[in-house]
């Protein structure tokens, strides 16, 4: 499993990640120009190979009617462009839709930390013009980013806010900002020793929106390391480190369990698909016998830990139980990729599996339902010939 790990010992700016993730990249000068092609209005993408304390990495330029973006300007004023009018110029990017839906949920968050911070209503902030252009290039430059590398996850270190105070537009504000503060609710930070702002509103976004775990480094298999570097000057390196590799799917895992005897087949099943939809590994049942002699099952979802408790809630939710057992265990499992393969069929998914001393192969059953359909020959029948013709 592909996997990125992005470590924030000298926290997150937006500029930073970027330059991060692009340091990573085969080709990231093409990587920059497709960013020159997206069409955000009056600026500009500059990459800059660099070296910082012995270290090679990338600085990430946005210049803004041809201007560099200052050093505070992930802080929005309160005065300018509305939210609506951000999503619009989001909308109209030459991106991918998945790219656009991202950056606009990720300015949102900022948008609802800072409604929280004013006590205003979302719809009625306003920012301020350079800050805005700025903050678009690093969102939509990070969404953009991480679309290309396709990592299956994404795991963050804990986040260093920095330490001491902050000059923004309503005047001399605490470490980490209010907004910042607000958007590392619920992740790990600290504010370290650095009397600097380390995180800005817009990398604790960032970091919120796309990250999956927080906290411990995962153990992983790294292929390739990206430093972005930032505008201040510390004794200590002042770079966003991003790893870029494979992860085992062995791992700890949770089973959710409880016992029924008062619920239909249709919700039952129902039940089943919710949880499947919402990342579950496996939804199962067992025929058991209950208490007063009643037919009854067992109903275990198995999950991820980092999902467990919205497991948990979408069973108290969907299920008549009235209490729900959680185990937590080490899975073990081989790994696996799905190939298209050309038959007389048209295009056919064959899954392989490997590990353990042992690989195996299986033609996806959908594509084998189909062609039966098609054909009205049996998936057995269908399952040989297309196995024949693989040898």
């Amino acid at each position: 499993m592909k996997v990125l790990y992005i470590e924030c010992g000298m926290g997150c700016a937006g500029d930073m990640l970027l330059g991060a993730l692009v340091d990573t990249m085969e080709n990231p000068d093409a990587f920059v120009d497709q960013l020159n092609k997206a069409g955000i209005p009056c600026v500009h993408y500059q990459r800059e190979v660099m070296k910082k304390l012995g270290i090679t990495g990338t600085k990430m330029h946005v210049l803004a009617h041809e201007h560099e973006e200052g050093e505070h300007h992930d802080h929005h004023h309160h005065h300018g462009m509305p939210l609506h009018e951000i999503d619009d110029i989001i909308a109209s990017l030459h991106v991918p839709e998945k790219v656009k839906e991202d950056a606009t949920a990720v300015y949102h968050l900022i948008a609802e930390a800072e409604s929280r911070v004013h006590n205003e209503e979302v719809g009625q902030l306003h920012f301020h013009e350079v800050g805005m252009l700025d903050g678009i290039c690093d969102v939509v430059g990070v969404s953009y980013a991480l679309y290309e590398l396709q990592a299956e996850r994404i795991h963050v270190s804990a986040v260093a806010s920095g330490n001491g105070t902050v000059h923004c537009a309503h005047g001399i504000l605490p470490v980490p900002a209010p907004a910042t503060a607000i958007l590392l609710e619920g992740m790990p930070w600290y504010h370290g020793n650095i009397p600097s702002e380390l995180t800005t509103p817009t990398g604790a976004a960032l970091l919120k929106y796309f990250g999956d775990t927080y906290g411990e480094d995962p153990v992983m298999t790294i292929h390739t390391t990206g430093y972005g570097f930032g505008t201040k000057e510390f004794e200590q390196l002042n770079c966003v480190r991003v790893f870029v590799g494979e992860q085992e799917e062995n791992g700890r895992i949770v089973e959710l369990t409880c016992n029924m005897d008062d619920m239909s087949p249709e919700g039952v099943g129902h039940a089943m698909g919710v949880l499947l939809e919402a990342g579950a590994l496996d939804v199962y049942t067992i025929n058991a016998n209950m208490k007063k002699n009643r037919p009854g099952l067992v109903f275990t979802c198995m999950c991820r830990e980092t999902d467990a408790e919205k497991m948990r809630d979408l069973m108290f939710l969907h299920l008549t139980t009235l209490g729900i057992r959680q185990t937590s265990c080490l899975r073990h499992s081989m790994h696996r990729n799905i190939r298209n393969v050309s038959t007389d069929y048209g295009n056919v998914r064959i899954k392989y599996s490997s590990g353990y001393g042992v690989t195996r192969e299986k033609i996806e059953y959908e594509d084998l339902a189909r062609i039966s359909k098609e054909t009205g020959k049996s998936i057995e029948q269908i399952r040989e010939e297309i196995r024949k013709k693989m040898k």
